[in-house]
């Protein structure tokens, strides 16, 4: 009786799943792709995902924020894109309207490692004339247990005071975060400029305050738009940054940060 006891347990521990979570006393690390991924198009105009694809699994991401995503427009063949390259890259795929555009939706595109706990699509306010701006969100939990927040967005390129305001809103909106919280994205803003100021107020950024690293254009980089901040300024350690420039893929450098979850 003992060994049927016996062999009965050994095969409900054989059969237990494996989990994949870190080792005991190390910590969790994420890394964070932000992309501008110019609609499907490339910089030769025509239209490739697989370009855009290669960018993303050569850097190995946790999480990708894409801007200028599209949905089913005319332009782009009717095609998903955020579902196309979530298909390409074997990762979890969201996309958030900004607005109505030539025949489909336009926005912004998650991807995501793992699954969602939760999703939610913030719309921003504009101002009027120019195009709306929306803020992606997905809530996830790590393999390590934790859970965090990943937000994608793409301020106004039309001036300003659009991006000044989008920037109030979204400090608004995220300071409210129960979970450590990742912004990513295309702000069409410099350092230094008064939306930057005002999101640093809330995010700690990534970039090198003494030498930023421009992202635009890619075969040329002159100057920084794309940005990943995270809040609460100490939930996390910045590891690594790096710009990937594919001059093909894209009309901006993809811009790569590892953080560290600081526990």
């Amino acid at each position: 009786m003992k060994n049927k006891i016996l062999i009965a347990l050994l095969v409900v521990l054989t059969s237990a799943p494996v989990l994949a979570q870190t080792k005991s006393g190390e910590k969790t690390r994420v890394k964070v792709l932000s992309f501008n991924v110019f609609g499907g198009r490339t910089t030769k105009l025509d239209f490739n995902l697989d370009a855009i694809a290669k960018v993303i699994l050569d850097t190995k991401p946790d999480f990708v924020a894409m801007q200028e995503v599209d949905y089913k427009v005319n332009r782009s063949k009717k095609m998903d894109l955020a579902t196309e390259l979530g298909y390409r890259t074997k990762m979890a795929s969201i996309f958030a309207r900004a607005m109505y555009y030539d025949g489909g939706e336009y926005g912004e595109g998650v991807l995501s490692k793992y699954t969602f706990v939760s999703t939610r699509n913030v719309p921003l306010p504009y101002i009027e004339g120019q195009e709306p701006r929306a803020a992606l969100e997905v809530v996830v939990e790590l393999p390590s247990k934790d859970t965090i927040a990943f937000v994608g967005t793409h301020f106004a390129h039309e001036g300003q005071p659009g991006r000044e305001i989008q920037a109030k809103e979204i400090n608004r909106v995220f300071s409210k975060n129960k979970y450590p919280t990742i912004l990513a994205g295309d702000l069409n803003a410099v350092p230094g400029s008064a939306p930057i100021n005002t999101l640093e107020e809330l995010w700690k950024t990534t970039y090198d305050k003494k030498k930023p690293e421009p992202t635009i254009p890619s075969d040329a980089p002159r100057t920084k738009l794309d940005y990943v901040m995270f809040t609460p300024k100490g939930a996390w350690k910045i590891v690594e940054r790096k710009v990937i420039c594919d001059t093909y893929a894209s009309d901006h450098c993809a811009y790569l940060v590892t953080l560290e979850l600081q526990n």
